[in-house]
Formats: structure tokens, sequence, C-alpha cells
């Protein structure tokens, strides 16, 4: 097995390891790191491909710089660390799920399959805001200025306590959730995943590429329906629908989504 990280202070932080021609490229959510893949009870090891993985721009350890995360400069900075890698299947979470998609769309001829967990999608950004009001306290994330509130207080004041304020979450995850920045969290939320319109990526997707998705019947931050509109008469799209699971499929049931990855690593 190889390991290697990349050494660039200018690129994205990435974790390389395993051989083959193939890669498999993991992908976080919002406010996540790379850890988050790994937090499990086994290594992340598929036989014949590499384990990449990636910390975002402007989480985990990769840069952070003061500027909006439009979903075009999450794409030149994954490009810029991804480009050398060959053929791939990309594997995100959340926000990293939509970027796995806009991806694949402009760079469709290294994108051999996706595994999108809990793919967001809302349709409008006036949907976005109603779907997330219609619980107490919801309106914090359809509020930029009490969104960029809420992240420094987590980071400035909560942070050291979360793993205990967040006991669901492995202690790792939770310890991450403070390595961000107001701009980097904020604006990858409003840009990427309210403003930005998912069909238009999707439209643009090769019309065999395998598309799998998991997604949880208890997710209360991305609607299952939106999903199932995505999917509609897309015949190359399968669903695995995980019973009373929420928004972290991979935390809560991670033996079922290393299977359905193994899956999808066998098609063709």
């Amino acid at each position: 097995m190889t390991l290697a990280r990349s050494r660039d202070d200018k690129a994205l932080n990435v974790i390389e390891s395993g051989d083959g021609e193939e890669c498999v490229v993991f992908l976080h959510g919002l406010g996540g790191t790379q850890r988050y893949w790994t937090c499990g009870t086994l290594p992340l090891e598929f036989t014949g491909r590499r384990t990449v993985l990636i910390d975002l721009l402007g989480f985990g350890d990769s840069p952070r710089p003061w500027f909006r995360y439009t979903l075009d400069r999450h794409l030149e900075a994954l490009h810029n660390s991804l480009h050398d890698r060959g053929n791939m299947t990309l594997v995100g979470h959340s926000l990293g799920a939509v970027l796995a998609v806009a991806y694949a769309a402009r760079y469709p001829s290294v994108v051999r399959r996706l595994v999108l967990i809990s793919l967001p999608y809302f349709g409008t950004e006036r949907t976005a805001y109603a779907w997330f009001r219609r619980k107490p306290g919801g309106w914090i994330f359809t509020n930029m200025a009490a969104t960029a509130l809420a992240c420094m207080i987590t980071r400035r004041l909560a942070g050291r306590w979360l793993p205990l304020l967040l006991p669901d979450l492995p202690r790792p995850i939770a310890e991450d959730l403070v390595k961000h920045n107001v701009m980097s969290s904020t604006t990858s939320l409003w840009e990427v995943m309210y403003r930005n319109d998912l069909l238009n990526d999707i439209a643009a997707l090769p019309p065999l590429l395998p598309v799998h998705c998991v997604h949880g019947t208890g997710d209360d931050t991305a609607p299952l329906e939106g999903l199932r509109m995505l999917s509609k008469d897309r015949s190359e799209w399968r669903i695995d629908i995980l019973d009373g699971v929420d928004h972290h499929p991979w935390l809560r049931r991670e033996a079922r989504c290393r299977e359905i990855l193994t899956q999808s690593l066998l098609q063709s």
C-alpha cells in the first residue's frame, strides 16, 4: 500500500492510499473534513483502487481564503487536486454530493460513477427556506447573518465542548466542526446548495453514467422527495433508502453504505 499527502501548501489537503489505476474520491459535507469517512471500524481499502480523501476548499486542513465560496471556486480547487489522478469514482455526502455531480458534469471523461449520500435538492432558494423554517430554529439556516453568527459562536465559544454537546457524532467529527471560517461555511451553503440549480448539472451528466444514491427516511436536512424528483425517469439512477436514518447514513449504517459502494464499484 502507498500513502501520500499533498505537498503543495496552496493545494487542498489530500490523503491518498492504495494502488490501482482507478481511484475512489471521498467528498465530505458542509462543516466536515476528510475524517468524516474514517471514524468506522474498517479501513477504506478497495481492491485494485486507490482511495483519495480530500478536505474541501475552506474546510479541514485545506486553505481557507476569505472570499465567496462559489460552485466554480470549489470545482476549480478540486480539479487542481484531481486532474492528474486518472479515472475515478466520486463518493459525496451532502455538499460533497452536490460537488460530485457538478464535477462529473464538467469532467465526464474521468468520472466513472457517482455514489451520492444524502444529496440535497430543494428546487429553489425559496423552497429551501420553506423546508428549514418548518421546524423551530430552522430560520437560522435561512438568514445569512444568523448563520454567520452561529458559525462564529460555534467556533470561538462552543468549539471545545462540541464532542459533549453532540454525543451522537464520533468525537473526531465533532472536533472538526470548527475547522472552517465564516465565509467558507456560510457562502458554500448559499452559493452551492441554495442558489445553484442542480438540475442543470444533472442534465449535463453522460446518459449512461451510473449514479447510486443513499438516503435516509429520517433526513431532516435533505428532503427525500427532492431526491425522488431528481431521479424520476432516470434509469441509470439507483436509490437505496434506509429506514429511520437521518442525514448521516455513513455514520449510522456504515456496513450497509460500504456494501452499496462495493456493489457500485463492481459495475462496468
